[in-house]
């Protein structure tokens, strides 16, 4: 493993560490063959795919295609022009070549792709992946009132959330969100994540018994840059280019989700396996929106959570009908419009002891929220809008929520910009809204 954790005991990596906004996990770059955990015969299939997929390639820029340094492609390169499965084009600078594949070598390739098609930076072993999760996992670092604060300061929220949400972090268990729909419980869940650290690694692929594991997920997971104060110092400190540097992931879905989005799924015609939603948010949050409204049972769900949630450690089965253990290490919600106890039975509500309401705003929130949302759409400063929903609530018997504001708002914007009149919130704009938002008027 050349995955480096770093620590504070040595005047280097105390000072690679701060370089590295303290990260405590570092994939430095591979020196040789054997410290990629890959073996010769891979490696050489992987080249070969890459060069049928793309075409004719520099050593250079097949190494940077694959991820892995030129002085441990090189060699290969070599081995495979002297088995003549690949051939020089022309030379390239720096000392290179272009190579392109010769008959024996695309027969080769095409072999290789029947076994799996999957072309790109070559995989880390899964032994490394669990050591990564381990050393960048949340509940490193406790969450403070003033972190938490931080995360939460873009959204409306009431006050005392902060010592429901906090403690319920720290606990490193799950929580449901549950109350009225509107008010804010998802956004909230997104926010959370950005508590517990700001970037992470996580490699692009995996590999164990012979499964090649497809973790990285442009759909969940950001770019993020890797500091360039290490980059300049420590010029000679190199990353694996197999691992990709991201924002710690929030994972959400919703009534789409079903079980087989928990497992190993496996495509038979790639012989590619793509890595499970828990997977996928390890050292980040997973957040199941609009729990009991899946297509499974809630009970179902949940109790495919159970043994995780206890251990946190979860067992995969890959295709070959290995068991694999995979770490569990992510903030798990549950958000909800229901009351969790009408959804699961106590025994699944004692693994998750953090149940938070999250209920109406309310006179003086809502008051400050629509000042805010007018303010960030461009309208007039009007505080008898504010007023006015007030009242209209009071009169109809209806609840706020958060959502209000920005939604009327929004229909009002539309409906100057369609009759080409000045922007302004004015009474008969916010009933003419009113009568569109709300179906029961």
């Amino acid at each position: 493993m050349n995955a480096a954790i770093h620590e504070t005991h040595a005047v280097d990596a105390g000072l690679l560490g701060s370089l590295l906004t303290d990260d405590t996990f570092w994939p430095a770059e591979t020196q040789s063959l054997s410290e990629t955990g890959l073996s010769d015969s891979f490696i050489e299939g992987l080249i070969l795919k890459s060069v049928l997929s793309v075409g004719t390639l520099s050593g250079r820029s097949l190494s940077e295609f694959i991820g892995l340094p030129f002085k441990v492609v090189d060699p290969l390169l070599d081995t495979m022009r002297t088995r003549k499965m690949i051939a020089h084009v022309r030379p390239a600078p720096f000392n290179d070549y272009y190579y392109s594949l010769t008959e024996l070598g695309q027969n080769r390739a095409a072999a290789q792709m029947k076994q799996c098609s999957y072309v790109g930076p070559a995989p880390v072993p899964l032994s490394d992946y669990v050591l990564s999760v381990e050393a960048q996992s949340a509940g490193l670092e406790p969450v403070t009132q003033d972190q938490l604060r931080q995360a939460l300061s873009g959204i409306s929220y009431q006050q005392d959330l902060l010592d429901f949400i906090g403690p319920a972090i720290n606990s490193n268990t799950g929580l449901f969100l549950f109350g009225e729909p509107g008010n804010g419980k998802t956004t909230i869940a997104r926010c959370l994540t950005q508590c517990l650290g700001q970037e992470i690694w996580i490699p692009h692929a995996i590999l164990d018994d012979g499964n090649l594991i497809k973790l990285q997920d442009d759909a969940f997971h950001r770019p993020a840059p890797v500091p360039e104060t290490a980059a300049k110092i420590l010029k000679a400190q190199e990353w694996d280019r197999r691992w990709l540097r991201i924002q710690r992931p929030t994972v959400m879905v919703g009534g789409e989700l079903v079980m087989e989005n928990l497992e190993v799924r496996h495509d038979a015609r790639s012989n590619i396996c793509e890595a499970p939603l828990q997977m996928k948010s390890n050292c980040g949050c997973l957040l199941i929106d609009d729990f009991g409204r899946q297509r499974i049972a809630p009970e179902e769900l949940l109790n495919r959570w159970i043994v995780p949630l206890e251990n946190r450690c979860d067992f995969l089965t890959l295709p070959t009908g290995k068991k694999i253990q995979m770490p569990f290490e992510q903030m798990l919600i549950f958000s909800t419009n229901l009351d969790p106890g009408d959804l699961v039975d106590e025994a699944f509500l004692r693994r998750v002891p953090y149940k938070i309401f999250v209920g109406d705003p309310a006179p003086d929130e809502y008051r400050q929220l629509m000042k805010t949302v007018a303010r960030q759409m461009g309208f007039p400063e009007t505080p008898e809008a504010a007023e006015y929903l007030l009242s209209f609530y009071q009169k109809k018997a209806r609840k706020p929520r958060r959502c209000h504001p920005r939604d009327l708002l929004k229909q009002i914007e539309a409906f100057c910009r369609y009759r080409q009149l000045p922007l302004g919130i004015r009474p008969e704009y916010l009933e003419r809204a009113c009568r569109s938002y709300f179906s029961d008027l």
